[in-house]
């Protein structure tokens, strides 16, 4: 198949964020500049952004065997590129600038090397972009290893830290073991259907394949739920969001979990033989259990990081409604609810790295530092007040509108049991949500030993910041455009 220019203009997304990382890479050999190296990562991802204009024009489009470019992929590729770019810019808030007054004995920002934290991050989104247009189980594979690997440095990359570097090496061991098991899936599927590519995996097993075909499957299943952290694979989960610096925390919630997301829900749409069945059945165990699991645990915590983390369970068991459901509205509702939990997760991420900068010790993310936030930070309080509401659902609120389309998708296939977990799941998490915003408005009892700076908000940090909030606010008023944008999204 000959490369022409059409394939070109379908890869610019992909070759800008690695033209970015280039630059990156050599502008920390030549000259060390935390300034210059976040002002290229911004440009490069705006730009990699605005490609994606051009390449919608050409999709779908299939640039070598391993992708496909479709309406589908683009979607997603400005979904992770948009939670990088804020991952970004949260990193530039948190790590600071080094600076040493006259008579001061320490540095009032990130000790260590800064530059690199960019370079992995962009490392990773290249990955993210691999995943959300694979449809070959080769192109699965090297996607989500590009995106994993830069991961395990971005989490121990606070390496003064042991809880960081503690959590660097849990999420290495477990995300290897994941990534094993998919591989040896993927072997199975290739031993019984001959091929790698997703469709002719499905036209090969049309008829539902054989115990090895079923294990293969199984095996593939269980890597992406590492990946994804659904239970019982779920248990890294919340020490490696309370150890990770905050904007990787924010990172690995939303860009990495959606291009994992996108990737499965390709896999299970193109090949009939992972739809329907045993695997349904399997995938309603495994979403009853997230949902209901995640939601308990994150009552008994009192870290906001871990509250999040055993929050993030408890979504993805909502999204596996949708993906169950499988007709209909299920595509749809999946790109309305991972683009409302990817705003909510970075709005909640972003008020604990402002509240964690300048890097001092540990992150802000102990409750009880947070208590009596309205009287110090009120426009602060009133973004995180925002984010804990649209998690929780509540109406005028982007999550509403999440969660309304996943509950339709799967009234619409009538999953009754599913549903019935779904709506206890989220009465349960109505109080823990709650209980974080109570603790913003009780009187302060001077416990505290982080906060956020006066000039939060003036910098790049907080100004996404409060548009995150603002965007929430206008998804859940008014959801038409995002709703028009997905609705003629298809697969292929």
């Amino acid at each position: 198949m000959p490369f022409t220019l059409q394939h070109l203009i379908a890869l610019l997304p992909l070759l800008v964020t690695s033209a970015t990382l280039i630059l990156v890479m050599l502008n920390v050999a030549w000259k060390r500049n935390h300034g210059l190296t976040f002002l290229i990562s911004v440009v490069g991802l705006n730009l990699a952004l605005l490609s994606i204009i051009p390449v919608l024009e050409v999709a779908p489009l299939q640039v070598t065997p391993l992708l496909l470019v479709d309406q589908f992929a683009c979607y997603y590729m400005a979904l992770i590129l948009a939670a990088t770019l804020a991952c970004v810019t949260l990193t530039h808030a948190y790590l600071g600038e080094a600076t040493l007054n006259a008579g001061e004995t320490s540095r009032q920002g990130y000790p260590g090397n800064r530059e690199e934290m960019y370079l992995l991050m962009l490392l990773s989104a290249a990955g993210g972009l691999v995943l959300a247009g694979a449809q070959h189980l080769a192109g699965l594979f090297i996607g989500l290893e590009l995106l994993s690997v830069p991961i395990y440095g971005l989490v121990a990359y606070a390496f003064f830290d042991k809880r960081s570097l503690e959590a660097g090496i849990k999420y290495m061991v477990l995300s290897a073991a994941g990534s094993a098991f998919l591989l040896f899936g993927m072997a199975l599927l290739y031993a019984d259907s001959g091929s790698l590519g997703f469709a002719q995996i499905g036209a090969s097993l049309s008829d539902g394949g054989g115990l090895l075909v079923q294990i293969g499957i199984g095996m593939m299943l269980i890597g992406l739920s590492f990946k994804l952290s659904l239970v019982p694979f779920h248990l890294w989960t919340p020490d490696v969001y309370e150890g990770a610096p905050a904007p990787v925390a924010a990172f690995l919630a939303t860009a990495s979990k959606v291009a994992v997301f996108a990737v499965l829900l390709r896999l299970y749409q193109i090949s009939p033989a992972t739809a329907g069945g045993w695997l349904n059945d399997l995938l309603t165990l495994i979403a009853i259990a997230s949902i209901l699991f995640g939601n308990l645990l994150a009552l008994l915590q009192s870290n906001l990081k871990r509250l999040l983390g055993y929050s993030s369970i408890a979504h993805f068991g909502y999204l596996l409604v949708a993906l169950v459901a499988s007709k209909g509205l299920a595509v749809e509702a999946i790109g309305v609810y991972l683009a409302t939990y990817v705003l909510t997760s970075l709005g909640a991420f972003g008020v604990i790295t402002l509240m964690s900068t300048p890097y001092n010790g540990r992150d802000a993310d102990a409750l009880y530092e947070y208590r009596g936030l309205f009287w110090r930070r009120p426009y602060l309080t009133a973004v995180l007040t925002v984010m804990m509401l649209s998690l929780a659902g509540i109406p005028l609120t982007a999550g509403f509108i999440g969660k309304f389309y996943v509950i339709a998708a799967g009234v619409q296939a009538q999953l009754w049991w599913l549903l019935g977990a779904l709506v206890l799941g989220s009465a349960i998490a109505v109080f823990y949500y709650l209980r974080v915003m109570v603790t913003l408005f009780l009187n302060e009892p001077n416990l505290r030993r982080h906060d956020a700076p006066f000039n939060w908000g003036q910098r790049a940090g907080g100004i996404m910041l409060l548009f995150v909030a603002l965007l929430a606010f206008a998804i859940g008023i008014y959801p038409q455009p995002l709703l028009a944008m997905l609705s003629g999204i298809s697969l292929g």
